[in-house]
């Protein structure tokens, strides 16, 4: 498909027409800082999905001779006066932490805890989200009004609040056994999981209001546009317009903000797990490793150092492409 366009000569060629996501793309890859996230969140993917075979050692495997011991090349990261009490090693990259397990390995695991509760959540809160706010957009009236006071209705409970009610249930119901039936069934996936499924449980249970409001006000604004009310008067069904005209024109602001709130997804795991109501030890997680790491940070600040390095570095990525695919994905930006 192109676009006829007239030479100086005079004489008439047809130029190559990209697509709206050719030109996001294109667009995206420009944005430096956006480039950088992607490349990091790629690499961090293939790292958790590899882990068993790029981590040195298993993340429960415990050495006692060697806990605390630090880096030679992590001394001058140290407090002055430590070298009086620290090991070094050459045997951890990283060091070693209270109980003798590998950082770094640790750390490498971590990412898979991290990044599955980022895309799990991400990917439950843009399907109900989108399903429930086209539905309430698109059939307005009475439908519209109940299913906003639903939501309206939810969004007075503190978010954090309701994920450690529901973190701490789970837990105390883990503790007695399930009691049989289902409960006993979820137990034993969690157990199997290392924690996990509680946590999908407690934050996707709550993310998908905000992307309902999003899509629901995307809705609005199209819903009675000229190329919609030519789709109906050509006889096209509600299922044909909402999937062939509305769902393309909307599911780029969906993506931008989703991608931008998976930085909460995370640190909301994070310090669920510093406190006790996230993953199952010895599990890792980021935010338990740093946990552990607190009581020692005036002794071994370094333990504390590499996860929150990796916390940090994995947020910052996922903001900076949030906002390339925002600037992308601008309408206003096309030329």
């Amino acid at each position: 498909m192109g676009v006829a366009e007239l030479n100086v000569d005079g004489g008439v060629s047809l130029r190559k027409q990209r697509s709206l996501w050719a030109d996001a793309f294109r667009r995206l890859v420009q944005n430096r800082a956006a480039l950088f996230g992607g490349i990091f969140i790629i690499i961090l993917v293939f790292v958790a999905i590899f882990a068993d075979k790029i981590a040195p050692y298993g993340y429960a495997k415990q050495d006692l001779l060697s806990n605390n011991v630090v880096a030679k090349w992590m001394m001058p990261l140290m407090p002055p006066g430590s070298e009086r009490y620290v090991h070094t090693t050459t045997k951890y990259i990283l060091g070693a932490d209270y109980l003798g397990r590998d950082i770094l390995s640790r750390t490498i695991y971590g990412s898979r805890v991290s990044l599955s509760i980022a895309f799990v959540a991400a990917t439950v809160s843009l399907v109900i989200g989108t399903l429930y706010g086209i539905v309430s957009g698109y059939l307005g009236g009475v439908v519209d009004d109940l299913m906003m006071r639903l939501v309206d209705f939810l969004y007075g409970f503190p978010f954090l609040v309701v994920v450690i009610l529901l973190q701490t249930y789970f837990k105390a119901m883990a503790r007695r056994g399930g009691q049989g039936g289902f409960g006993t069934w979820m137990i034993h996936i969690n157990q199997a999981m290392g924690g996990m499924f509680f946590l999908f449980i407690a934050i996707g249970l709550i993310n998908w209001i905000g992307m309902a409001r999003i899509a629901r006000g995307q809705v609005l604004s199209y819903r009675e546009k000229e190329f919609i009310e030519a789709a109906r008067a050509l006889g096209a069904g509600h299922s044909r317009i909402i999937l062939k005209h509305l769902l393309p024109n909307i599911v780029g602001p969906l993506i931008v903000a989703e991608t931008m709130a998976i930085p909460g997804y995370i640190f909301t795991e994070a310090f669920l797990s510093f406190i006790g109501l996230g993953v199952d030890p010895p599990t890792p997680s980021w935010g338990i490793m740093i946990s552990e790491a607190v009581p020692a940070l005036r002794s071994y600040p370094v333990q504390i150092l590499v996860p929150s390095v990796a916390l940090t570095l994995t947020t910052l990525a996922f903001n900076f492409l949030g906002d390339g695919l925002r600037d992308a994905l601008d309408p206003r930006l096309q030329q």
